[in-house]
């Protein structure tokens, strides 16, 4: 394990999961340069270290000079790049294909020594998701130039600044219903974010991770349909769980995907076809000595806030209706 300080860059570190692994190398005594496309928006992440300790950097991933200057003197890479839908320029081929392979092909330029790249479960160059064939072929970049790098799939992450039971929780203040798309069958293994970060800075640390590939979920699997259960229970409302069968679910999604943040789009519902789940014999949380943290030990806390009566009422007699 390591010992020292690094001077460390991290690509995309300004978002979810970026902010919680910045904390954590600013506390191992890491210099942090944070790639982003607005470093004035992270500049909130300086007071998490010493002053000078945590340098945010202005980086367009399609900028080679940029990205070059990012990764310079660099002992570790970390790219946390990503995207949930498409967006003007922002295509999942260019931020998470080609956008991972020219992380890492820089970084080798540069001599750096440790890659590490984080995807999703469900990563398949023969997925119907135009999202999961991305994260395939930006594997496939970073494996080009890094064998060694170790890759990291997590499921959906959830922590306070999530955007996934926050979401269901905000829609629920107001809507009579929440959206079941498909049977609300589909398997998903919710992982916090706090164990995500500590599993990237494992393979930060770890030579025995390197060109391993690590699947990464929480202790429970859980439906769609019991992940809503469980938000309306935690926030104390009553809403009619309205099923969408896939087939309208696409021609929903593909009406929402033109506004600017779109809540689904048609790339979205192909990704619920299939579970999200840890594979029986994947490397896993585990695996990195890390013990997975169950969803009630944290999202309680921050979902109080959406409770009928406000964040110190009672979360009860709640269900679907």
């Amino acid at each position: 394990m390591r010992t020292t300080a690094r001077r460390v860059t991290v690509f995309g570190g300004s978002g979810f999961i970026g902010r919680h692994l910045v904390r954590r190398l600013a506390a191992r005594g890491d210099v942090v340069r944070v790639a982003v496309r607005d470093p004035v928006a992270a500049a909130f992440l300086k007071p998490m270290g010493n002053v000078g300790q945590i340098v945010p950097m202005r980086v367009d991933i399609a900028d080679a000079a940029a990205v070059a200057e990012a990764v310079s003197g660099a002992d570790a890479v970390v790219n946390l790049v990503g995207i949930l839908y498409e967006s003007g320029r922002q295509r999942f081929d260019t931020v998470q294909g080609e956008g991972a392979g020219r992380l890492a092909e820089a970084a080798k330029r540069a001599g750096v020594a440790r890659f590490v790249h984080v995807s999703a479960i469900g990563a398949d160059p023969a997925s119907p998701s135009a999202y999961a064939r991305s994260k395939a072929a930006g594997e496939a970049g970073v494996r080009q130039y890094y064998p060694d790098a170790p890759i990291l799939r997590p499921s959906v992450v959830f922590g306070p600044e999530d955007d996934f039971f926050n979401r269901f929780a905000r829609l629920a203040q107001f809507a009579p219903a929440l959206p079941l798309i498909g049977d609300g069958a589909t398997r998903l293994q919710p992982v916090y974010v706090g164990d995500v970060a500590d599993a990237i800075q494992a393979a930060l640390d770890d030579p025995a991770t390197s060109g391993r590939v690590y699947e990464l979920g929480g202790p429970r699997v859980l439906t769609l349909r019991e992940i809503l259960a469980y938000v309306l229970a935690q926030t104390g409302r009553r809403r009619v769980l309205a099923r969408i069968p896939f087939g309208a679910a696409e021609i929903l999604g593909g009406v929402l995907e033109k506004l600017p943040a779109p809540q689904l789009t048609r790339d979205q519902v192909k990704l619920l076809r299939r579970d999200n789940v840890v594979p029986a014999d994947a490397a896993d949380l585990r695996s990195l000595g890390i013990e997975p943290t169950p969803i009630e030990a944290v999202v309680p806390q921050y979902l109080e806030i959406y409770r009928r009566g406000g964040r110190f009422a009672s979360a009860t007699g709640a269900g679907s209706r």
